[in-house]
Formats: C-alpha cells, sequence, structure tokens
C-alpha cells in the first residue's frame, strides 16, 4: 500500500503547504494581487500577441508549454541512478519552494513590467550587461530545446504511426475551439466536450488508420527528416498566428489530454498500489552521473523547478493574464501541478517496471525491466511501459499496448505544444534585444524564419547531441538567473527577497557544482571531450558573472520606473 500513501500525501502537501499555506504568504507580503489593475492583456491588447483569456483557458496554455517531457523524463532518469526516495523528495520541496515561487514571480514581475521579458526585466535590475548576457543565453538555450523537442516528435511519430492523425487533427479541432469561444462566444464547457469528443475519435481512428512512412522515405527525404521538416514549419507558422487562433485553445485541449491520462494512471496507483519495484536508494554517488549532489538536482529540473518556466510565464502567459488575482492558480497552481505529474511518473515507472526479474519468470525484461526499457527505447518506452503495465492491470480488456500508447501520446501532444510557444519566445526575446538597433528584426515574419532556420540546422546536423549532455544544468542556471532578477526587482520595489534570494543562492551554487563535475568527467575521461568540456567552462564563467551583477544589484542598484509599476 505504499504507493497509494506516497501518491495522497504528496497531493496533500502540494495543495495544503503548497498553494493554500506558501503561495498565500506570497500573496500577502510580496506580490498582493489588484483585481482591479488592468494587465498588459488589457491595456496593451493587439489581437495576436496581447489578448487577454480566459483564466481556464490560459492554465491549459500554461501547463501544456511548462510542461512537455520535462516532469517524465528527469525523474526517469534521476530512480535509475539514485532510486526513488530521493528523488520524491526533491520533486516534493522543489516545487513549492522553489520551482512555484520561481514561475508565479515571474509572471508577476512581467505582468507589471508592461508584459517584459525576464531578460528586459533584467536590464532594469541588473543593468544592461546583464541583460545582453542573458539574452544570448537564452536564445542559445531555446534554439536547442526546440531543435531537441522537434528531433523527439518526429522519431516518436516514427516509432508510433498511431500517433500521426491525432497529433496533426488536434490542429483544426484547436482552431475551431478558438473561432467557438473567442468569436461566437459559445458557452466553454459544451464547446470544450466537443473539442474533447473530436479529439477522442481521432485517437480511435490514429490507431485504426496508423501512418508509417517508408523506410526509403518520401519526397526524397528521409522518414526523420521529413517529419523533423514538417514539425518545424507547423513550429514557425503556429508561433505567427494570434494566441486565441491556435496557441490558447491547443493548449487548453492538451491539457485535457494530458489530464485524461494522468488520471486513468492515477485511479490505477490507487486501484493496483503497486509495490515500488525500484530501489528506495542507489547510493550517493553513481558511476554514470556523479555525486547525488548537485547531479540529482540537475536531472530533476522541471517536476521540481526549471529555468524554461520563467521563459513561458513572462513571454506568453504575461500578455494573456485577465486579472492579477488568477495569477497564483495559473503559474503557482500550474507548477504544483506539474510536480504531481513527476511523483505519478515515480510511482508508474517504479511500480509499473520491474528492477529485477520476479521470483517464478514469466515477465519478458525488455518490456518491462526498467533498466532494459531505459537502454532499448529510452525514457518514452520507460514510461509507456510503466504506465502500460499499471494500467492494464486494472482495465485488462484496455490492453498493455493500448494502455502504453495513451501515455506515449500524451507526451508527445506537450511536445508539439512546446515547440511553437518556444518559437514563439525566441522570437520576443530577439526582438527586445535588437531595440532600435536592428529594426528589420521587429518583423515577426523575418525573426521567426531566422529561430526556426537555427534550430533546424542544429537538429537535423545532430549538433544538438554534442551539447544536450549539459542542457541540465543550463536549464537550471536559467532558474537561478530569473530568481536572482526578481529578488533584485522586488529590492528595488522593496518587498521581502528572502522567498527567491535563497533559492537563487541554492540554485547558483548547485549549477556551479554540476558544471564542475561535468567539466572535471568530460576532461579527464579516457576519450575527453574538449568541446563539452570548454562550453561548462564558459558555462561556470556566467554563472559567477550572473551571481556577481545580483550583488552589485543588491548593494544599492535600483530599478528604473519603466520596470516599477507604480511609477508607470
Amino acid at each position: 500500500m505504499l504507493t497509494p500513501v506516497i501518491l495522497i500525501f504528496s497531493c496533500a502537501f502540494f495543495y495544503y503547504v503548497g498553494y493554500r499555506y506558501y503561495a498565500g504568504r506570497l500573496d500577502r507580503e510580496v506580490v498582493q494581487p489588484d483585481a482591479g489593475a488592468k494587465t498588459p492583456a488589457v491595456v496593451q491588447s493587439d489581437g495576436a500577441d496581447y489578448v487577454a483569456s480566459k483564466p481556464q483557458v490560459l492554465f491549459g496554455h500554461n501547463f501544456a508549454s511548462i510542461a512537455g517531457a520535462g516532469p517524465v523524463i528527469g525523474p526517469i532518469i534521476a530512480m535509475h541512478h539514485f532510486g526513488w526516495a530521493l528523488t520524491l523528495l526533491w520533486i516534493l520541496l522543489g516545487s513549492v519552494f522553489i520551482g512555484a515561487v520561481h514561475d508565479y514571480l515571474a509572471l508577476m514581475v512581467s505582468v507589471r513590467s508592461r508584459g517584459s521579458s525576464i531578460a528586459e526585466v533584467a536590464e532594469h535590475t541588473m543593468g544592461t550587461r546583464a541583460r545582453l548576457v542573458f539574452s544570448l543565453f537564452l536564445v542559445l538555450a531555446m534554439l536547442l530545446v526546440i531543435a531537441v523537442f522537434g528531433v523527439v516528435a518526429a522519431k516518436t511519430l516514427i516509432a508510433q504511426p498511431q500517433m500521426v492523425i491525432p497529433t496533426f487533427f488536434i490542429i483544426p479541432v484547436s482552431m475551431l475551439l478558438g473561432w467557438a469561444i473567442y468569436q461566437k462566444n459559445y458557452n466553454l464547457p459544451i464547446a470544450s466536450a466537443l473539442g474533447i469528443a473530436a479529439l477522442a475519435l481521432s485517437i480511435a481512428v490514429g490507431f485504426k488508420f496508423p501512418i508509417p512512412l517508408p523506410e526509403s522515405g518520401i519526397l526524397g527525404l528521409a522518414p526523420l527528416t521529413f517529419w523533423f521538416i514538417v514539425l518545424m514549419i507547423y513550429a514557425g507558422l503556429a508561433s505567427v498566428m494570434p494566441v486565441q487562433l491556435l496557441l490558447q485553445p491547443r493548449d487548453y485541449l492538451s491539457t485535457y489530454v494530458l489530464f485524461g491520462s494522468m488520471s486513468l494512471g492515477i485511479v490505477a496507483l490507487l486501484w493496483v498500489h503497486p509495490g515500488l519495484n525500484t530501489p528506495m536508494f542507489l547510493g550517493g554517488y553513481s558511476e554514470q552521473q556523479g555525486p547525488v549532489w548537485p547531479m540529482l538536482f540537475v536531472l530533476v529540473a522541471c517536476g521540481a523547478v526549471s529555468g524554461f518556466h520563467s521563459l513561458v510565464a513572462s513571454g506568453t502567459v504575461s500578455k494573456q493574464l485577465a486579472n492579477e488575482s488568477q495569477g497564483k492558480l495559473i503559474s503557482y497552481g500550474g507548477m504544483l501541478t506539474e510536480g504531481v505529474v513527476a511523483v505519478c511518473t515515480v510511482l508508474l515507472v517504479g511500480g509499473g517496471l520491474y528492477w529485477v526479474a520476479p521470483a517464478g519468470g514469466g515477465i519478458d525484461m525488455n518490456t518491462l525491466g526498467f533498466r532494459e526499457t531505459l537502454q532499448n527505447g529510452g525514457w518514452i518506452h520507460a514510461f509507456g511501459s510503466g504506465y502500460g503495465h499499471v494500467v492494464s492491470q486494472m482495465l485488462p480488456f484496455l490492453g498493455f499496448t493500448v494502455a502504453s500508447m495513451i501515455a506515449v501520446l500524451a507526451l508527445n501532444t506537450f511536445v508539439m505544444t512546446t515547440l511553437d510557444t518556444a518559437v514563439r519566445i525566441t522570437r520576443y526575446i530577439v526582438q527586445e534585444s535588437a531595440g532600435d538597433r536592428a529594426t528589420w528584426l521587429h518583423n515577426k515574419y523575418v525573426t521567426t524564419f531566422i529561430v526556426v532556420a537555427l534550430a533546424y540546422s542544429i537538429g537535423a546536423t545532430d549538433g544538438w547531441q554534442k551539447i544536450w549532455p549539459i542542457f541540465g544544468a543550463t536549464n537550471q542556471l536559467i532558474a537561478a538567473m530569473a530568481l536572482f532578477v526578481i529578488s533584485a526587482y522586488l529590492i528595488g520595489v522593496r518587498k521581502p527577497t528572502h522567498f527567491t534570494l535563497i533559492p537563487a543562492i541554492f540554485m547558483v551554487i548547485t549549477t556551479i557544482a554540476a558544471l564542475v563535475w561535468q567539466a572535471y568527467r568530460f576532461f579527464t575521461a579516457p576519450q575527453p571531450n574538449l568541446f563539452l568540456g570548454c562550453t561548462s567552462l564558459v558555462l561556470i564563467g556566467l554563472a559567477l558573472f550572473v551571481g556577481n551583477e545580483g550583488l552589485q544589484a543588491f548593494k544599492g542598484r535600483k530599478i528604473s520606473p519603466e520596470a516599477d509599476p507604480s511609477e508607470a
């Protein structure tokens, strides 16, 4: 009965300790939301990027954008190297006291800075130099995210051709939903129900009529290249569309896909209550990853704290928030919901797969072995198999294969939502950074083309594989930088900083330690990787630079009036 106890305790901890107590303190002592204040979505409404959204729809967009594959891949890899206990502990504490605080305050600082990105806020709080370095770093990191998620989605469409139809059918369904609720003002619950029904039908059709590509390729392109190009084109086009046309309704519908799949998984965990087959603790050192601190805190990013979230909060969500009072639910609540997904991942994979073959045999370890599925098919295969095994025990008529496909479909749906959100955010950062120096970059079509072209070059040449091993540390460094920027902002408006400054210091020290360890491993390996070793050293320098800039801000630098809503 350990699995249901952990699940119930985790949900109670997120709600009572996180949402009710800690988020309540943030509201009273720091944010003090003003329901009567006009947000950027209202004041700067342009019908394209700044569009006031219904809170349910915006919650869906935020959650779909920040979730992606992050709360699945990190916990699985961390369990593999360090066991489930420490993985769960970091998810619980990180989500409540660091991740959700980071997300919520990044959103509200942006809202009170006319919808500016966290990089632009950095200029007002820490100076132009910090902003330029931060912006360059963010753009490079975002290009890597776009490339990697595009490749992952393309590989999934090849491995699971049943998902082709539902993956793309959600696009016209979402556009119809957006038209219905924004143009015709139809009843949201009824319109949502129809959209969900259409999506469910597309899933059934996809299972019945899979669309595999011939190994010889199509249009002279290999299957992986073909799907990657299609996804890059989609991401580019979707990112320049008005948010209410596709982004908001698609992410809203995508949330139902994940909520539906996770609800099924939660019920199965409570019904089957599988034992946790993965070891509770595997020691303080992993031969592959290194010491538990700092590496566990870098492996589990989304689901605990992720710098990418600050880009979503200040990049798209702040431009759609209709009322300040909705921010806590959408952003703090969204992060806690992602924490629930991470906890469910630990329990489904740790309980659905076997660390060692059970006595008596009868188990195909290539299908249900933790390490075997991770080695043979990666984290997607491991998650699908663990989920499929638990759910199919509750619903035998569904079958292992179909249950596994539901899990993989939910993952792929969220990867798709992250793609065009990432392209849109990268465009914002580039345009903000260009200022008056390169006005031609203010054309969203030109900038979007450049962003997509660069991301394609990274993904198509497998260049992403060279730098992906240090992406976890890179992502956590963004979180540390964002927390320093928020802390500097709070000093300027004379609000308490301990909510963000303590996590910022912890994250920057942890990130530097992780990068030092990785640099050591890259340089001392039997076949040294000089590229990754030198890149790690550059990131260490960047982390020290950010820490120094934050220190200078804390010594007396105040934010400029442009970033202070009380003086705007």
